[in-house]
């Protein structure tokens, strides 16, 4: 089987943080891939707190340039540079994400030297693309230059490991072919493909922070294995949503709903509900029944 996606919530309050619930942060680790989804103010001492080291980081994905999602940009690229890290830091964003960037470096004095290289992904579709995965955005409706992320584990043909021991095949060439569909002869013996190769299906992350309802969501988390969105308000805020270009949480379960996808994760939650959690994710869940709420520092393994 492949390794795990491992996301870590290191931040899941709204514009103004709480004593429970920091500003926006997502960490998704899968194999030697560490990203991090918005940084919001007291993203760093997030890390710590869940026991993760932030030089680890290659890729930092941002949803918008609102405060809550980017003030721990400048501290978090400080530190870096004294920890001595040694990578090329990976920055995408929406339009204006390069200018932004220029500003914080100009504007804070960093000691030590790292390359920094930064994306402006205006146009949907893929971004970054490797064997074994994608990145992928689409443009949402916040008043602002504002992106969705899809990370997706690609679709493989794998070996069963035991009866390629059992079989006695040699590592090279021949196991290439299998894993291609091709039968091999071996020894005189015939190896057919299909008796060790099986199919895994991939999966996709769907991140979907500040935005309004519109048409795009639906078709870019479609059959996503989870959707993590906002939650800033209940459904009998939906027009106050609407005005502040945010979704209500009725909004986000019928997305979930006709999407299929498998599980909602809710997060970005204002402090007006902190005493009673219930009204978001009952209501998420009279609609769409796999709806969770998450806090600061959970993790989800998928």
């Amino acid at each position: 089987m492949s390794n795990k996606i491992k996301i870590t919530f290191l931040g899941t309050g709204d514009a103004i943080p709480s004593a429970r619930r920091n500003h926006s942060a997502i960490f998704l680790n899968y194999d030697s891939e560490n990203i991090l989804i918005d940084c919001g103010e007291g993203t760093q001492r997030q890390f710590r707190k869940a026991g993760l080291n932030p030089c680890k980081i290659n890729r930092i994905l941002i949803t918008h340039w609102h405060g809550d999602h980017v003030l721990g940009i400048p501290g978090l690229l400080q530190t870096l540079a004294l920890s001595g890290y040694n990578k090329t830091l990976y920055i995408y964003g929406p339009r204006g994400t390069k200018k932004y960037v220029e500003e914080i470096i100009k504007i804070f004095k960093f000691v030590g030297k790292y390359e920094i290289k930064v994306e402006e992904i205006s146009n949907k579709g893929k971004f970054y693309e490797t064997s074994d995965f994608y990145l992928e955005a689409e443009q949402m409706e916040h008043g602002t230059p504002a992106n969705a992320y899809n990370f997706v584990i690609k679709d493989k043909m794998r070996i069963d490991k035991k009866k390629l021991e059992k079989s006695k095949l040699p590592l090279g060439p021949l196991i290439k072919n299998l894993k291609e569909g091709k039968d091999v002869i071996y020894n005189g013996k015939k190896y057919k493909s299909k008796d060790f190769v099986y199919f895994e299906k991939g999966k996709k992350i769907s991140v979907v922070l500040d935005t309004a309802m519109n048409p795009k969501i639906e078709p870019f988390v479609k059959n996503s294995e989870l959707f993590i969105c906002e939650s800033s308000f209940g459904s009998e805020l939906e027009k106050e949503a609407r005005e502040r270009m945010h979704m209500a949480v009725n909004q986000t379960a019928n997305i979930a709903k006709k999407a299929k996808v498998k599980k909602l994760i809710l997060t970005h939650i204002s402090s007006r509900y902190e005493k009673n959690l219930n009204q978001i994710l009952n209501e998420a869940k009279k609609i769409f029944k796999e709806s969770y709420l998450v806090k600061d520092l959970d993790v989800i393994e998928v």
